[in-house]
């Protein structure tokens, strides 16, 4: 019997020192981890921005963009499958058509995390291989505007849009062919990494999503967007220094203003990536704490309308819609306390990676 070689909590065996299985990657859980493939009709359309929203707000975290140029090896791996199934329809041209279709041409890759059964929930958010199939509310279907049928008489692959590993070992061998071999995940460094908390004003304004493209535009990479209901706790940590200086608010009860405020409200946190010096970026971003005096141009002093000197008359907080970490530290106690420590995976991105452009959509 072969010897066995650990990869990624499974056993392969290998020849020669070369895993059997083709794997390319080592340390990585693919059970929880796809690659996501935006393919030229995609960006050619203009939709890869849209379809990656429509993946991370199916509540599966996104990392890692990449813009590039698909080399002619990339899409043959891709569909090896294909070119390689003697079972299937026989398609003597579908090498060319394959070649046509992704060699030289512009293509969005990202990685996608979740919980196991993750690459079963991507197909099926992404929908039928035929878009003319696909059911509403997919990708696919929403999306799409060709037709296997229309591919098939102009002898060519069908355009629909995206690519998503179908298995841990799909995600393995497309992580190798589009990010290259041996690159590892590592924890995200907290001085390029910001929590972004829209407060229960701006949810109920419906101005979270606004907000948000706002700091994209400030050259942020927005990723892991999730709704959370406050609990008592997570008020009472992130505003800890309020707790703690009651005394400079002695006609107010600062904990009830705080579960009046938040406890029991939806609120949307989002993780905002960007170089070092993020922290104090985004701060000048969404401007003073009193909106009445941030600046315009700022988020607050654009879109606020609220005033310290109101809420101090009603004895409540202030409503000035958004928060972003203060320093590194504060990033990660934020992170923890919005996120759970039990999500730290959503912190991993990938190491050697070109820096990512703030759009490339047309």
């Amino acid at each position: 019997m072969a010897p066995l070689r650990r990869d990624v909590g499974r056993r392969f065996p290998v020849s020669g020192g070369r895993p059997m299985s083709g794997a390319v990657v080592e340390g990585i859980d693919f059970d929880c981890w796809a690659v996501i493939l935006c393919k030229p009709d995609a960006v050619a359309r203009g939709l890869v921005k849209q379809i990656l929203e429509r993946i991370s707000g199916a509540g599966v975290a996104l990392s890692g963009r990449l813009d590039l140029i698909a080399e002619a090896w990339q899409p043959h791996v891709v569909y090896r499958d294909l070119l390689a199934d003697t079972g299937r329809r026989h398609l003597p041209d579908l090498p060319v058509w394959i070649d046509a279709a992704f060699a030289g041409r512009e293509v969005t890759v990202a990685l996608a995390h979740c919980e196991p059964g993750l690459h079963a929930r991507l197909r099926q958010l992404i929908g039928h291989t035929d878009p003319a199939r696909a059911a509403t509310g997919t990708i696919r279907g929403d999306l799409g505007d060709d037709s296997l049928a229309a591919a098939g008489e102009e002898r060519r692959l069908v355009r629909n849009l995206v690519h998503t590993s179908d298995d841990p070992a799909g995600a393995r061998r497309e992580y190798g062919t589009w990010y290259g071999p041996g690159r590892r995940l590592q924890i995200a460094d907290f001085d390029r990494c910001s929590v972004i908390l829209c407060k229960p004003d701006a949810v109920e304004r419906g101005l979270t999503d606004t907000i948000l493209a706002r700091i994209e535009a400030a050259g942020c990479t927005i990723a892991s967007r999730r709704n959370v209901v406050v609990q008592p706790w997570q008020a009472h940590v992130h505003y800890w220094d309020l707790l703690v200086d009651a005394d400079h608010f002695p006609d107010r009860d600062i904990p009830a203003c705080l579960d009046d405020a938040y406890a029991g409200k939806a609120v949307t946190v989002a993780l905002a990536y960007g170089e070092p010096g993020i922290h104090l970026q985004l701060r000048q971003l969404i401007g003073h704490f009193d909106p009445l005096r941030a600046a315009p141009g700022t988020i607050r002093g654009d879109l606020g309308h609220d005033s310290l000197e109101r809420a101090l008359d009603e004895k409540r907080l202030v409503h000035n819609l958004v928060h972003t970490s203060d320093d590194a530290g504060s990033a990660r106690r934020d992170f923890g306390t919005w996120f759970g420590a039990d999500h730290r995976a959503l912190l991993t991105t990938p190491t050697s990676l070109p820096a990512q452009p703030t759009s490339t959509d047309r």
